[in-house]
């Protein structure tokens, strides 16, 4: 997309993102005290520890990352807004430690125990991003993009203070619809590579979040320098191999959404490959996939539109 056309977009119609305080921030503890203790005994916690900041969790570099390529605070390409079921106790902890950590956060929505999913839509979020299951799936349910994010991998540091943000997809069920897995399912890997070599260049239908795929490829093109290299690198990391690589990249094409990265790793583990490009998040529909990419590299589970009283997404 021409930069000055992605501008005109997401000044008019900003990239919103709603992060809940559990993933952004690091609240072990609290939660222990929660469950072990009861209400009274985190509210208590909460309003003691009002001033004190609390650590990084597994969505945090994204957002610092992502709101870092804001150019002008009045007209933001992008906003955060704080997803909480916590009470309002913890939005004055919450806010303090955005503040500290330099991050424009200034909305929020706390629900003292109600799901958060209704208020999604109100938001107008592209992309939700929490680790509490319940509420990623009554999201997912409702049509709103989101992801359950594991545990921030062990020892995960930012040495390599570079600018850049870099985001990896998997492709079906992800970015593309899932029609394609579905024929995979039910007809063997034959006749899905056989299906999508005869309609290579039809364009896949979007999947649950191609919308935010496609603002970030606008962020991408504002950021994008003379030399083709932009501080937004997105990359595609799929199970699909030749031939069936073809009709993936015919559908970026499509859309007019770039990749920077495609790594088409067939039956080997997209693990090393995250951990080579420096993915600061990584989004996958299938669990065994996101639980090993997840030691590595912050990672979300993209569920399908269950319904709420569905089994559970595996863990």
């Amino acid at each position: 997309m021409d930069p000055v056309e992605a501008r005109a977009v997401l000044q008019a119609h900003p990239l919103r993102i709603g992060v809940s305080t559990r993933s952004l921030f690091e609240l072990d503890a609290e939660d222990r005290i929660f469950n072990e203790e009861g209400v009274d005994a985190y509210v208590k916690y909460q309003r003691e520890h009002e001033e004190d900041i609390l650590g990084e969790g597994a969505a945090f570099q994204t957002i610092k990352r992502i709101l870092a390529l804001n150019e002008d605070p009045s007209s933001p390409y992008v906003e955060v807004v704080l997803m909480s079921k916590n009470s309002p106790d913890l939005s004055l902890r919450a806010f303090t430690s955005a503040k500290a950590y330099g991050l424009p956060i200034r909305h929020g929505s706390f629900t003292s125990g109600r799901s958060l999913a209704p208020y999604l839509p109100a938001w107008g979020i592209d992309l939700f991003l929490s680790n509490d299951e319940k509420d990623v799936r009554s999201a997912a349910a409702s049509g709103a993009a989101s992801a359950l994010l594991r545990k921030r991998p062990p020892d995960l540091g930012d040495a390599l203070d570079d600018g850049e943000l870099r985001v990896a997809f998997d492709g079906d069920a992800v970015i593309f619809g899932p029609e394609s897995d579905a024929i995979y399912a039910s007809s063997g890997l034959e006749h899905f590579l056989t299906h999508e070599s005869d309609n290579a260049h039809v364009p896949m239908q979007p999947g649950p979040l191609a919308g935010f795929f496609r603002k970030l490829s606008m962020l991408r093109a504002i950021h994008m320098k003379p030399s083709r290299v932009s501080k937004v690198r997105i990359a595609v990391v799929t199970a699909r191999n030749a031939p069936a690589h073809a009709r993936a990249i015919h559908t970026l094409r499509s859309w007019g959404a770039d990749a920077d990265e495609a790594h088409f790793v067939g039956r080997n583990s997209k693990a090393p490959i995250l951990k080579a490009m420096g993915a600061h998040i990584f989004f996958d529909d299938q669990a065994a996939h996101v639980d090993k990419a997840s030691s590595v590299v912050p990672s979300g589970l993209v569920p399908g539109p269950h319904a709420p009283d569905d089994p559970v997404i595996p863990a």
